[in-house]
């Protein structure tokens, strides 16, 4: 008969009601805060990523919205220079058309002075003056006002001793205007005072005042 050595097949005591894995130590597990530590890291760095990203779209917004300015910009000033072209445009044309029609209205001029715009004749050359003027032809030149080389062209010279400054005394051709565009200036006949005429009326006045003065016994003596 063998004898068993004491404390070779010895269990440990198990606590009642517990399984034998209890008995058996288990690995030591990571505290809150360690575990917290690698999370809020990678947080932190998926912010910042964030930030970038957000930072960039911002940049490009404000660029993109740059360019659509400027081309907003580049737009209106081509629609104004169309459209200033294209009023440039209709008046050359007007103008054009109307200049060519300056020798009839001349000669629809004449037939009234002379008596001879009657009948239908007379209803034809109303109608195309109505439609000159709808289109902005305008008459001027009268007599008796100052000559001005920009507006009037002297095919007449003469003096007068009535007048004391170059002054159109008669409109042998008047002349026509659109807006502020002169198509053809007035044609007149001019007249300049006389030469000597302001010297000799002065000298007159003189004369006059001296007189007076001798009829009444000449000025105060003190």
């Amino acid at each position: 008969m063998t004898e068993e050595t004491p404390g070779f097949d010895e269990k440990p005591d198990v606590p009642s009601g517990a399984t034998p894995d209890d008995a058996e130590p288990q690995a030591a597990t990571p505290s809150t805060e360690e575990a917290a530590a690698p999370a809020g890291d990678a947080s932190a760095a998926q912010l910042a990523g964030l930030t970038a990203q957000l930072d960039q779209v911002r940049t490009a917004l404000g660029e993109r919205t740059m360019d659509l300015q400027r081309l907003q910009a580049e737009y209106q000033n081509y629609r104004r220079r169309v459209e200033r072209d294209r009023i440039a445009v209709k008046e050359i044309a007007i103008a054009n058309l109307l200049t060519e029609l300056l020798p009839v209205l001349d000669n629809i001029a004449r037939a009234r002075d002379h008596g001879e715009l009657v009948g239908g004749f007379k209803s034809v050359a109303e109608s195309l003056e109505t439609v000159a003027a709808k289109m902005g032809l305008q008459q001027f030149g009268k007599e008796g006002e100052p000559f001005d080389p920009m507006i009037h062209e002297a095919l007449m010279h003469s003096y007068a001793p009535d007048v004391t400054e170059t002054t159109c005394v008669a409109i042998l051709q008047p002349g026509y205007r659109i807006g502020e565009r002169t198509i053809r200036p007035a044609r007149v006949a001019v007249a300049e005072p006389q030469p000597g005429a302001q010297t000799g009326k002065a000298d007159s006045q003189d004369s006059a005042e001296a007189a007076d003065d001798k009829e009444s016994g000449g000025p105060d003596e003190g």
